[in-house]
């Protein structure tokens, strides 16, 4: 009997407890945001990152009536503005706006990293996404994928493929498409996309596979030819230009991406509140119109479909990495 009301007390008090945290948990997302919330960008001012930080980092202000204030935290590849907010608490007070470096490429590329990106992010959205396009520069007589992978079986290991740094996106499609084609290219590194465009629209190096936006306004001038993007699909904003698969090149789909995500532990409520608020923001009707102006492709994903998302990419890019023997040096 004595152990019975023992039971008792305790479900009461587990019951209590339950009902406690529920009730917090419910002001939190009610009143969310009643201070300023931060954006971790962890790359420079200006980039594409940035960019797409900003404009949701406006609206969802306008909309929910407090400052969502971007913060440029660049440093070892994104990893470093990554564990910040890996240590923040999870209030729905600090956020990560990245690209896919520091969420599926980084973990495999360096030795060490300053949180689990399986486990240490509540994921909120993927926001956009966009193809890369092979371009070649302005001297360069290759105008089809055949052509391109010709040039490279006649000349193994010498072919120049400029990237904006090891293991980027534009890194990696490179390192996919000579997979995939069975040849092999001389990659180039530099220190982000713009050195690398600039010597590619200077002929210092013969190829490149760019972010679109990054590119857009150099192929309608006429600067750089583009021959093959690497989406699943045409390009709105290069309608003309064929996917690799159509060119004859399969396997070879890869998008860049940008994505929203949180410590980990958001109430459930809390991240609801939190991704619908992301989701319209990307949809706005201007901030989308920005958004398609510049190539990117508009997403939205649900917390649930870009963590299943995000844990495809991470095997995928880690698959790639460790047969490709890509190194961040």
């Amino acid at each position: 009997m004595f152990v019975a009301k023992k039971l008792l007390l305790a479900a009461a008090a587990c019951g209590l407890v339950f009902a406690a945290s529920s009730q917090t948990a419910a002001p939190a997302a009610a009143t969310w945001p009643d201070k300023p919330v931060t954006i971790v960008v962890p790359f420079p001012a200006g980039g594409s990152t940035d960019m797409v930080a900003r404009a949701m980092a406006q609206h969802m202000g306008d909309k929910l009536g407090q400052n969502f204030v971007v913060d440029n935290r660049p440093g070892a590849t994104g990893t470093l503005g990554a564990g910040m907010v890996k240590r923040a608490p999870a209030d729905g007070y600090t956020l990560l706006v990245s690209s896919l470096g520091a969420f599926v490429v980084a973990p495999h590329l360096l030795k060490t990293v300053p949180y689990d990106a399986l486990k240490d992010f509540d994921y909120i959205t993927v926001p956009v996404q966009a193809p890369n396009v092979l371009v070649a520069a302005p001297g360069q007589k290759a105008r089809t994928v055949k052509e391109v992978i010709a040039q490279l079986k006649a000349n193994p290991g010498k072919v120049s493929f400029a990237s904006s740094g090891n293991g980027s996106s534009d890194h990696l499609s490179a390192e996919v498409f000579w997979q995939q084609t069975g040849t092999e290219g001389l990659h180039i590194p530099y220190k982000g996309g713009a050195p690398a465009i600039n010597d590619l629209l200077g002929g210092q190096v013969e190829f490149s596979f760019q972010n679109v936006n990054a590119v857009l306004q150099h192929i309608r001038a006429g600067k750089l030819h583009a021959i093959a993007v690497t989406g699943d699909k045409r390009s709105p904003v290069l309608p003309d230009v064929p996917t690799l698969a159509e060119a004859g090149v399969a396997g070879a789909e890869v998008y860049s991406w940008q994505g929203m995500a949180a410590p980990k532990g958001l109430p459930t409520a809390l991240k609801k509140k939190l991704a619908d608020a992301a989701i319209a923001a990307i949809n706005d009707p201007a901030v989308k119109k920005r958004m398609l102006d510049q190539g990117l492709e508009i997403v939205g994903s649900t917390p649930e479909a870009f963590t299943a998302y995000q844990a495809r990419e991470f095997a995928r890019w880690k698959t790639v990495i460790e047969t490709r023997k890509i190194t961040a040096d």
